[in-house]
């Protein structure tokens, strides 16, 4: 009782900081449903209007293209730095490489370097594979950018499953890759979640490299469609649609929040002891 009490104010304090950030977004979400009389930000009558996109492709462009190579963007992230990040964790938190320490500290240093400052040498990369202005040369290159924060994310979670069970699994007779999958990977199962989710959010929010990497290329992710909608230049420009549209590119990060909250917490736990 007395803990509880006690954490009310901090609870208060930050309610109190967070209400300019929840009243902004509730308006974001009227204006998205109403119009308001010019120079007044109280709303007078309700409509869908503003969601007239989703259905009729002449307001804004298609939507539901860009939507769709934006999930297939952020799934092909997921395969790859979940299945990279399992292996390569295992590896450094179980076998005795050479050069492990140095690896470790490669890995760590590869991730204090932001994308920005690379995006030169990476577009070299892909001009000499021919994989320049394609969504697998983007693809590829957001990937190996999150790979040393997935990495080191599963190594913590193998350290802490005991070797107890994986030597328990070796000396019945499994091989090594069979105690991996059936014995460990279950142990390590809340990261390889978080970590999925993690790379789901990352892929879906990329808005740099799609547009740097792939100006002039067929597909285009909805962070880059979002950003051909917000022309207040434009005579058609509707500031209620661009909210719209916004609103949609968030849903599905909100919803992936909403249900999964509880897993994202886990990545900072480590593994289970089993």
């Amino acid at each position: 009782m007395t803990r509880n009490f006690a954490a009310w104010p901090i609870i208060l304090i930050l309610l109190v900081l967070s209400l300019p950030l929840v009243v902004m977004y509730l308006f974001l979400v009227i204006d998205t449903f109403t119009n308001a009389p010019v120079g007044s930000i109280l709303p007078n009558e309700f409509t869908l209007q503003h969601w007239r996109f989703l259905i009729d492709p002449t307001i804004t462009g298609d939507v539901w293209k860009p939507t769709l190579t934006t999930f297939l963007f952020a799934i092909s992230m997921v395969v790859i730095v979940v299945s990279v990040s399992a292996t390569a964790g295992y590896a450094l938190s179980r076998l005795a490489l050479p050069f492990r320490r140095f690896l470790l500290s490669g890995i760590l240093v590869m991730h204090a370097f932001p994308s920005v400052t690379l995006i030169i040498g990476v577009f070299l990369v892909l001009q000499f594979a021919g994989l320049y202005n394609s969504l697998i040369g983007v693809v590829l290159v957001k990937s190996s950018l999150m790979l040393p924060f997935g990495i080191w994310i599963m190594k913590g979670f193998y350290d802490a499953v005991p070797w107890e069970i994986e030597m328990a699994g070796v000396q019945d007779g499994a091989s090594r890759f069979t105690v991996w999958r059936r014995l460990i990977l279950p142990q390590v199962r809340p990261g390889l979640l978080s970590l999925a989710i993690f790379a789901f959010i990352d892929g879906w929010s990329e808005y740099m490299l799609p547009r740097i990497l792939a100006p002039s290329s067929d597909f285009e992710v909805l962070s880059v469609y979002l950003n051909t909608v917000s022309d207040p230049n434009s005579s058609t420009y509707n500031f209620n649609i661009f909210k719209s549209v916004g609103l949609f590119y968030t849903l599905p990060i909100l919803a992936l929040f909403i249900v999964f909250q509880n897993r994202l917490m886990n990545i900072f736990g480590g593994g289970t002891k089993g």
